[in-house]
C-alpha cells in the first residue's frame, strides 16, 4: 500500500484529499497549526529541519502539496510572509523529496496568468499581476528545478464544504441565508473546481504516475457573477440579492485580479477516468453533503 503525506491536511483541498485517500493507502496529514484529523502530523513547511524530520519518519511514496497561503489580498499585503510560505516551503519540500526519492504533487493556480487572454493551455506564457500569483510560479519553478519526479497541477476557484473556513460558495451562501445584499463581479471570469473532484483526480494522477504540468479545474469558464446566481438557484435562495458589478468599480480588493484566468483542461482529460465536474454538477454534490450534514 501507497504512503501518501498531504501538507495542509487542514484546508480544503488537503482535507478532501485525506477523506478521499483514507481507504486507498496508508495517509499522513500534516498541518501548521490547525489540527483537523487526529492523527495529523505537525509540519511548517517553512521550518526546514522540520520538513526533513517528518518526511524522513514517513518515508512517503508520494507528498501532496496542498499547504499554501492562498488568499491574495493577505498575500500582497504581506509579501514577505506569502513568499515565505509559498516559495521557500515548496523549496524545502521539492529539495527533500528529490533526495528523498520521493514524488510531490504541487497544487498551483490559473493566477499565474495575468488574465488577458483566458481558456488558458499548459503551454500558454505566465505573467502574474499580484504577489499570490508570482509566490504560486515561484513554487512551480523550485519543483521543476529541484524535482526529478513530480506533477504540477493548476486549478481554479476551489469550493466545497469544510467544518471550519470559508471558500466563495460557502460565503455566498451564509450572505444569502441572511438575506444579505451581493454586489458580485460581472467581468471576473475563471473555471471553479468542486475540491472533492480534484481530490479524486490527484489520486488518479498517483494512480496512473501522471507526471508533468496540467491544468485540472470543473473545465467550466463562468464569472463570479453567474457563479453567484447558480449557488443561489441550487440552494432555492432569492436570485435577486445578487447584483452584478463591475471589477473596476470594486474598491475591497487590495490585489489585482486577473480578468479572465479560465484554464482549458483538454490536456489532462486525455489522461483521466475521473469526470471532471462543471459548475452545475458540483453545487448539486455540495447541496447533497450539505443536506446529509444538516
Amino acid at each position: 500500500m501507497k504512503r501518501i503525506l498531504v501538507t495542509g491536511s487542514s484546508g480544503l483541498l488537503g482535507s478532501k484529499t485525506v477523506n478521499e485517500a483514507g481507504s486507498k493507502y496508508e495517509v499522513y496529514p500534516t498541518h501548521a497549526t490547525l489540527a483537523l484529523f487526529p492523527n495529523s502530523l505537525k509540519m511548517n513547511v517553512t521550518d526546514e529541519s522540520e520538513v526533513r524530520h517528518v518526511i524522513s519518519l514517513i518515508k512517503p511514496d508520494v507528498v501532496v502539496h496542498t499547504a499554501a497561503e492562498t488568499n491574495v489580498d493577505k498575500c500582497e499585503d504581506n509579501k514577505a510572509y506569502a513568499s515565505r510560505v509559498n516559495v521557500e516551503g515548496s523549496k524545502h519540500l521539492a529539495k527533500i523529496c528529490n533526495q528523498l526519492g520521493t514524488r510531490i504533487i504541487f497544487i498551483s493556480t490559473d493566477y499565474v496568468f495575468d488574465g488577458e487572454k483566458g481558456l488558458y493551455v499548459e503551454t500558454d506564457s505566465t505573467n502574474p499581476i499580484n504577489h499570490y500569483g508570482v509566490t504560486k510560479l515561484f513554487g512551480e519553478q523550485c519543483i521543476t528545478k529541484l524535482c526529478s519526479d513530480f506533477a504540477i497541477l493548476r486549478t481554479s476557484v476551489l469550493y466545497g464544504l469544510h467544518p471550519k473556513k470559508q471558500n466563495f460558495v460557502r460565503w455566498v451562501i451564509s450572505n444569502l441565508k441572511k438575506e444579505s445584499q451581493l454586489a458580485i463581479v460581472e467581468d471576473h471570469y475563471n473555471s471553479p473546481t468542486l475540491a472533492k473532484n480534484l481530490a479524486k483526480t490527484i489520486l488518479e494522477i498517483i494512480d496512473k504516475d501522471i507526471k508533468g504540468l496540467y491544468h485540472v479545474t470543473g473545465g467550466e469558464r463562468i464569472s463570479r457573477y453567474e457563479f453567484a446566481l447558480k449557488i443561489a438557484e441550487t440552494f432555492d435562495f432569492d436570485t435577486a440579492l445578487i447584483r452584478p458589478v463591475k471589477m473596476s468599480k470594486l474598491k475591497m480588493w487590495i490585489a489585482k485580479r486577473p480578468k479572465d484566468s479560465s484554464l482549458r483542461v483538454d490536456k489532462i482529460r486525455r489522461e483521466i477516468d475521473t469526470k471532471l465536474l462543471g459548475v452545475s454538477q458540483g453545487l448539486k454534490e455540495v447541496r447533497q453533503e450539505w443536506e446529509m450534514k444538516t
